[in-house]
């Protein structure tokens, strides 16, 4: 990482060469002469180490090397990719979205007057679902406009994080898994933790139907389909049969996601200067 620090250079082209530097000839009036061939060229500045160890730190653990200031977007983009990570630290060398990550960056895009919508976009093949289901319900209680673009696949407990947007894109290719919840490991106490599994697959179920213009009947009846997975009851849904099936409000891609966030962020401008006359 040490060897990675040195050689990372980020640079800046705010300081031209030769600043300070006498100017070259002049017309008789004072007024320099243009000419682009003598131009000064801008040389790269090197960002400070610490700049640098910030920069890396956010590359491992949010996948980017900086995210946009207010000033340059009112949209903040949220990447949730992998497994989602809560309660058990998974394996190093499985891809990841931790949900201690997660919910900071809720909080403060929630409190961040700069930012006026949010952006989700989902390539999760499921993982933690106390930790998924908890990061769907955060996305659902934001008072700001949402919007969900699933690509390449939102499985499994990535469903609910998919609907839980105000509005909803799927790509025309992904696909998305809906299956009963599973337990790994040995069991003590079947009965009790039967009981417990129907309850957090009934708190899914209905949060699912709720935010989504799929029924509970439906959403069940894909949840429980044989013949659709090899080594699993539940189904998979391509592109438009998420829409078609209500689950997805729209296929479409980021022109589309981003465009609606726009409608939606001007309609709740629109709502607070009501509220307020």
């Amino acid at each position: 990482m040490g060897d990675m620090e040195e050689n990372l250079n980020i640079h800046d082209n705010s300081a031209p060469i030769g600043a300070g530097e006498p100017s070259g000839p002049e017309t008789p009036d004072g007024a320099e002469t243009e000419n682009p061939s003598e131009q000064p060229f801008e040389q790269p500045v090197r960002q400070s180490p610490r700049k640098q160890r910030l920069l890396l730190s956010n590359l491992k653990s949010l996948g980017q090397l900086n995210t946009p200031s207010p000033q340059e977007s009112s949209i903040h983009t949220m990447i949730i990719v992998g497994q989602i990570e809560g309660h058990i630290v998974l394996p190093g060398k499985n891809k990841t979205t931790k949900y201690e990550h997660i919910i900071p960056q809720l909080v403060a895009i929630e409190q961040n007057q700069n930012i006026r919508g949010l952006l989700i976009i989902l390539n999760t093949v499921g993982g933690d679902v106390e930790a998924g289901l908890a990061i769907a319900e955060m996305i659902e209680s934001l008072s700001k406009p949402s919007v969900s673009l699933v690509l390449g696949g939102g499985h499994s407990i990535g469903v609910p994080i998919a609907v839980a947007t105000d509005y909803s894109f799927i790509a025309e290719t992904a696909t998305m898994t809906i299956h009963p919840l599973r337990l790994n490991g040995l069991l003590i106490g079947v009965p009790q933790t039967f009981e417990y599994l129907d309850k957090m697959q009934d708190r899914i179920i209905k949060f699912v139907a709720s935010h989504s213009e799929v029924t509970e009947e439906k959403f069940k009846e894909l949840m429980f389909r044989t013949g659709d997975l090899v080594r699993d009851i539940g189904s998979v849904l391509i592109g438009k049969e998420a829409v078609n099936c209500g689950l997805i409000n729209e296929m479409g891609g980021i022109h589309h996601a981003l465009k609606k966030l726009d409608e939606l962020i001007e309609l709740s401008a629109e709502a607070r200067k009501r509220g307020l006359q």
